[in-house]
């Protein structure tokens, strides 16, 4: 019988593991925090000592962690998972982008272990009810082996054979996520500075040609009540944006709009701490229109 491993148990990667339970004949799951651990151990997984024991155990093992260089670490690093002697396939749920995807590829094909790069979109909410979009790419029959356990997670959408194919597609859609944001942010600005009300601007942006991602979902949630916590921290979304301008960067394709948003995030992340969420672009742009960012909602 196959057995799963997953490693970082944060917020996102806890829900998705979650999904996996009671669906696989074993979960091994490993995080640096202790509490994260339990908290899967309680719900009926079996806790790993280090990412080299999931190699060991595992069959397969999902890789859910916030950095490159910790995804690079955890799987190629010295006690990392592909020095297990079981493991045969790793799957990075993370956003890492596609030089690593294709780093992972060629070190891990060397080993005759599978890697599939399947990167997730819909947060923390669609963690938890399994309705991510997740973009993979890899070798076509180790992604058809483990595409119903995706599934547990969210909607697939397999980008081909090519390494790094569902990051680069992954690094798109954050473009337009955060450019949402940001041009949302001005408009609002704007509004409220003429003196509309910004619950009714939300409802006829919703009700026009001006709905998107931010109006639909970062405004009614996070920015019209001011509380700022949609889920995802703008540090984040900073290291996405700054491997997706490198990414272009190295392909010749200027990306002015994804340069202001990362304007946007340093701002957000100098003016509101490292705690900030990534909807604290709202705030920039109010301060910026002469706006107290700082007013109840």
């Amino acid at each position: 019988m196959t057995t799963i491993g997953f490693i970082g148990l944060g917020r996102m990667g806890a829900n998705m593991s979650a999904r996996l339970i009671g669906h696989v004949h074993k979960l091994v799951v490993y995080d640096v925090a202790p509490e994260a651990v339990q908290g899967l151990v309680d719900q009926g997984a079996v806790a790993a000592e280090s990412p080299h024991e999931l190699g060991d155990l595992c069959d397969v093992v999902f890789v859910s962690l916030p950095t490159p260089p910790i995804v690079r670490e955890a799987v190629l690093g010295a006690g990392g998972i592909a020095e297990g002697s079981r493991i045969k396939t790793v799957c990075d749920l993370s956003t890492s982008g596609p030089k690593l995807a294709i780093e992972l590829n060629q070190a891990l094909e060397a080993k005759g272990i599978a890697s599939i790069d399947a990167p997730v979109s819909g947060g923390i909410k669609g963690a938890r009810d399994g309705t991510l979009a997740i973009m993979a790419s890899g070798p076509q029959t180790a992604y058809d082996a483990i595409e119903p356990l995706i599934a547990r997670m969210g909607r697939a959408f397999y980008m081909g054979e090519t390494p790094g194919a569902g990051q680069t597609m992954k690094l798109v859609n954050n473009l337009l996520g955060a450019v949402a944001i940001a041009v949302t942010s001005e408009g609002m600005a704007m509004g409220i500075k003429a003196g509309l009300d910004p619950a009714r601007m939300i409802e006829v942006l919703n009700s026009g040609t001006g709905i998107n991602s931010a109006t639909r979902d970062k405004w009614p949630r996070a920015v019209l009540p001011r509380t700022f916590d949609f889920g995802f921290a703008a540090a984040l979304s900073l290291k996405d944006t700054r491997l997706l301008l490198d990414e272009a960067d190295a392909m010749g394709v200027p990306l002015p709009l994804g340069e202001i948003v990362r304007g946007y995030l340093e701002t957000a992340l100098a003016d509101y701490g490292p705690d900030a969420d990534f909807t604290a672009m709202a705030k920039v742009a109010e301060k910026n229109a002469g706006l107290d960012p700082e007013r109840g909602a």
